[in-house]
């Protein structure tokens, strides 16, 4: 053989996994590495762990959930973004990482855009929640009151987005006395809030529907633009007059940046298919952590995660809370 002909076969070798990424024979080799930032048990980990075995059936390919837990989600999504764009390390990306922290933290350790961001998955809103035997049996009753007399709030930790909530309504509510007690995340915020130490608590949906139906809290409103079916009761922070309150905790399907675009777009492809299984249907029903009617995929998911950075960094310089590390 020739030596133009043996480089030829060297170059065509070296090449061949790009090339067989590009022309879609991904996947071919391995596991798929679904990264979930949290520990086992919450929501990204249940989410990641309904997802799994349908992504699996889809790629023709296993795909394993792996927790790597720690700094409220930071360190699971740092190792995702500096692993190989090949198509074999997806993440859960999680607006708790993505938008909030990226608003309140002095420094990332990572561009928070710049993934290959594939599409939203669901959505869980934010409650205002009070006990049971609160006296506050209204929004109004409740920021009239943080006028005048310290009311306090407790949040899974300063910078979260419970906390961006707090402050927003501190400031929309001119509620000068609404007064924020950080914990070491949502439970013992619970705890405390039961207990009568604290007057409320911002925490997300998921955790609080079996509370909720059973009476022992009491949900003043929900920052979904809509009431939800399933709780019909809980009023919108938007029909109260506090439109900016309207939101949500997100979790995408994301991967490192650059990955290959047939890749990405199959993947994309599928997320709707993924979401509409009547299992993974069932459980997000459960606790009331929904998808979009339309999924929001690719640019359009890229453009809402600018535009919450913005948003969300502005509230939190003007409540002036920085998270300095």
């Amino acid at each position: 053989m020739k030596r133009r002909d043996l480089l030829a076969v060297a170059a065509s070798t070296v090449a061949a996994p790009w090339v067989h990424a590009q022309s879609g024979a991904w996947p071919t080799r391995g596991n798929i590495r679904l990264i979930c930032q949290y520990p086992p048990g919450g929501l990204v980990d249940t989410v990641a762990r309904l997802l799994a075995p349908h992504l699996s059936q889809a790629l023709s390919q296993t795909v394993v959930v792996e927790n790597r837990a720690g700094a409220g989600g930071l360190i699971g999504t740092e190792y995702a973004s500096r692993q190989p764009a090949d198509g074999y390390t997806l993440l859960v990306s999680h607006a708790s990482v993505h938008i909030y922290a990226t608003a309140t933290r002095r420094t990332m350790p990572f561009d928070p855009v710049n993934f290959t961001h594939m599409g939203m998955l669901v959505e869980a809103p934010m409650l205002l929640l009070v006990r049971a035997q609160s006296p506050y049996q209204t929004l109004a009753q409740y920021v009239n009151a943080a006028k005048t007399k310290p009311v306090r709030y407790g949040t899974s930790g300063i910078g979260s987005a419970n906390h961006l909530y707090g402050e927003l309504l501190k400031i929309d509510g001119q509620a000068n006395e609404h007064d924020h007690v950080p914990y070491q995340g949502s439970a013992p915020a619970m705890q405390d809030l039961l207990g009568g130490q604290i007057d409320s608590v911002f925490d997300p949906v998921t955790t609080n529907v079996n509370q909720l139906k059973a009476g022992s809290l009491r949900a003043l409103a929900i920052s979904t633009p809509n009431r939800l079916p399933a709780l019909p009761n809980i009023p919108t922070f938007a029909e109260l007059g506090y439109n900016s309150l309207t939101g949500s905790q997100w979790l995408g399907l994301s991967a490192p940046k650059n990955l290959p675009a047939p890749i990405a777009q199959r993947i994309t492809a599928l997320i709707p298919e993924l979401l509409a299984k009547p299992d993974i249907m069932a459980r997000l029903e459960e606790v009331q952590t929904l998808p979009r009617k339309t999924p929001l995929v690719g640019d359009e998911f890229v453009k809402l995660m600018q535009s919450q950075i913005n948003t969300w960094t502005a509230v939190a310089k003007r409540a002036k809370v920085e998270v300095i590390v």
